[in-house]
């Protein structure tokens, strides 16, 4: 099933170049030593998200480990009149290299007025989760904080285990198809403004990198390891957003801009706020590709949503045609990429609510 419109985009090569070195406009700033206790015992109560707290949703501070030992924080939000009766359950997670207090919490406590548990968590290596050295990013490892986020909520009283979703934003969208494929447990999958973090990073926008810039940027990368190895601080960071726009008038800079680097979206723990991804991050991304089994998804549900004018549309119509059946591709009528992050009157609760209760059931 899809819902199309006829507008694109141009589309702007000279972006690649400058996003790509610097982890997709990602970046951090933070403790190098920080661990998921350190985060949890200095959790305040004072509401820190990006949105207003919701009275008609609990709110707690949760952690639990992946299968790599790391630990992950998460909030879990919970419909406040759910009564007795065990609810459908949602793991949300993105955009890449924000944090939970982002679009992430935002979606999920929506989604929890709508009446499911809805547990926004920070991925390995960022934010409030565990994981040494900071600011690492890992196709493997990411798309299993997903399976672990189910772990969590297949153990909890509140969730019926044969209920549970995955919904992802972004760069953690191409996570949550990559851990729906294998994750039988998932019953139906929902994501907006998809990226495929492992076909931009190994090909660039729109497929236009060329062998010998992979090359480049991949030597580049290898070098940087004996760099790194041989230093006793942290890994080098890429360097993420510009502080300013001066001189830039980059859409997609400005787009990015505008949400990370200003107080609608800005978040002391996140790294698109702030100062920048491991430099080598990249490099895992850029030899496993995502996305490789995503027929598997089926015969479960997908649900495929993206901006009418986003960059990042073509990763959405391409996971979309690769897909099998069931799948609907959504695409919102005059929608930028970033628009889906937080906007509430663009973003199309009412088709997610209504696509996770009817398969959630």
């Amino acid at each position: 099933m899809t819902d199309t419109t006829t507008n694109t985009e141009p589309r702007n090569l000279g972006r690649r170049d400058l996003l790509l070195a610097a982890g997709i406009g990602a970046a951090a700033l933070g403790v190098a030593t920080l661990s998921a206790q350190d985060a949890l015992a200095q959790a305040a109560t004072d509401w820190d998200k990006t949105f207003p707290q919701s009275d008609r949703v609990e709110h707690r501070k949760v952690s639990f480990t992946n299968r790599y030992g790391v630990a992950l924080v998460g909030d879990l939000y919970l419909p406040t009149d759910r009564g007795a009766a065990t609810l459908p359950a949602l793991a949300v997670a993105g955009p890449f290299g924000a944090v939970k207090e982002q679009a992430a919490g935002l979606y999920a406590q929506e989604m929890a007025e709508r009446g499911f548990a809805a547990l926004a968590f920070d991925p390995s290596y960022i934010g409030e989760s565990g994981g040494a050295p900071r600011y690492v990013a890992s196709p493997d490892i990411n798309t299993e904080d997903f399976m672990a986020a189910v772990d969590f909520l297949g153990l909890h009283e509140a969730v019926d285990r044969e209920r549970i979703g995955i919904l992802g934003i972004c760069g953690f969208g191409g996570m949550a198809l990559n851990a729906a494929a294998p994750d039988k447990r998932v019953k139906a999958v929902a994501v907006t403004s998809m990226y495929d973090m492992s076909r931009v990073m190994a090909r660039g926008y729109y497929d236009a990198m060329t062998e010998a810039q992979r090359s480049e940027a991949l030597a580049a990368m290898s070098r940087q390891r004996w760099e790194d190895a041989a230093s006793d601080a942290p890994p080098a960071l890429a360097g993420g957003l510009p502080d300013t726009l001066d001189g830039i008038d980059d859409p997609v800079i400005t787009m990015y801009h505008a949400y990370y680097k200003t107080q609608r979206g800005y978040h002391p723990r996140s790294l698109n706020s702030n100062g920048g991804w491991n430099v080598t991050s990249a490099m895992s991304f850029m030899n496993m590709p995502q996305l490789t089994y995503i027929h598997e998804i089926s015969p479960r549900p997908m649900l495929i949503i993206a901006g009418s004018e986003a960059h990042s549309r073509y990763f959405s119509e391409d996971a979309y045609a690769a897909a099998a059946e069931p799948k609907e591709l959504v695409i919102i009528d005059g929608a930028n990429h970033v628009d889906l992050y937080d906007q509430k009157d663009i973003i199309p609760f009412d088709r997610l609510q209504a696509f996770f209760d009817g398969h959630l059931a």
